[in-house]
Parts: structure tokens; sequence; C-alpha cells
């Protein structure tokens, strides 16, 4: 990501912010895009990175994580490399403290193939499961997406139906990159649901604390 305009040195960077933010006993969730290897074998790299920052972690699956698989697959990897601190958010949720995490990767807000049109209904289906799972703890359900439900005035209904009906009171994503895109994707309340764009370049490489 370094030859992007405003990424350099972004891993110093990122690892920094997080050791000065994170303990061990803080969960961070990240929403996709997570590494550039195209083989769940060829990311051990990235995951070992990771890995070695404070905390738990919580991946969401991104467009570009190429490697990703079932999650069996990814839980077993994880175990045999000792990436304990790693874990995968996929048809679930994770409880923490009085917070449900849920998610799943979304879909383009603009949507119009009949390919996409099934690839949102996939998404829509893996969102409902895990905000079900989500309930079941009785704690507040936290969205997490890698796609925004809404951006530069398109929305991705499918998915905003969801949150709306569920009740969900904020929505986390990334996958929106670069000063001017940024300037299109909605932050602040819509449709009743507060949206918090959280793509490393614009929050400058640094955790954001989910309340």
């Amino acid at each position: 990501m370094d030859v992007f305009p405003g990424w350099k040195d972004y891993v110093a960077r990122l690892e920094k912010n997080w050791k000065a933010l994170v303990k061990e006993e803080d969960t961070v969730v990240i929403p996709g895009d997570i590494s550039w290897a195209m083989k769940l074998e060829d990311s051990a790299k990235d995951f070992a990175f990771l890995h070695s920052l404070p905390g738990r972690k919580l991946l969401l699956k991104g467009n570009h994580d190429f490697w990703w698989s079932t999650r069996k697959k990814l839980e077993n990897f994880f175990t045999q490399q000792g990436f304990y601190s790693l874990e995968i958010v996929h048809n679930n949720a994770v409880a923490v403290d009085d917070i449900a995490i849920c998610g799943t990767r979304g879909w383009l807000y603009n949507a119009e193939t009949d390919e996409d049109r099934k690839i949102v209904n996939r998404e829509v289906g893996r969102l409902t499961a895990s905000l079900q799972e989500a309930e079941k703890t009785g704690k507040k359900p936290v969205v997490f997406l890698h796609y925004p439900p809404i951006f530069d005035g398109q929305e991705c209904r499918e998915i905003l139906d969801v949150l709306i009906n569920h009740n969900i009171s904020d929505c986390y994503f990334g996958h929106i990159h670069g000063t001017q895109a940024a300037k299109r994707a909605v932050t602040g309340e819509y449709g009743g649901v507060r949206m918090h764009l959280v793509s490393c370049d614009y929050v400058h490489f640094t955790p954001v604390l989910v309340r």
C-alpha cells in the first residue's frame, strides 16, 4: 500500500498507534482487506504481524482477501500457526463486554448484474445469521461491514433494511480510501443508524474506540 498517497510507512505507523492504545485485554475488529496474499499459506507473515500486536483480533472478509477459505480451514490454520489471538467473524457473533460483534463483507451499493444480486442476497443471509447469533447473547449488536451500505448517494437497500429492521444503532465499514472518496462516504446518522468509516488511511492508522 506504500505506493498510494498517504500510506508511506503505514505499517510502522499502525504498529506505533496500536501499541499506544491497545492492551492485551482489549479486542480489535478488522473489517477486511487484511492481506494481499492470494493463498492462505502465503498470508502467514501478515497474520504473524497482527498476532504480535496486543489484544484479541476479530477478522472479517474484505474484497481483496483472496486467501479467505472456509471458517474451519481458517481456524485450523490459525491453530497450526499458533495465532491464538486471531478469530473469524463469519455467520456468527462474538460477545465482547456488553456488546456483540457481528457482520459480513457486504457488497456493492450499485449492484446491478444477476451475479451481483446473488452476492447481495448471500451477504444479506450472512448478516442476518450473524445478527441472530448476536441477539442470542442478549448483548447490544454492533455491525461491521467491509463495503459501505451507502456511498455517494447510492444505497445497498437490502443491507440497509437488515440494519434498520434489527434496530442497529452503529455500523462500521472500510473499503473507501483516499480523501476524495472519503468525502462521498456517509458518516453520522442515516436511516436511524450511525455510520462510521474506519478505513486505515481515514483514521490515520489509529484504532477507533467502539463504545
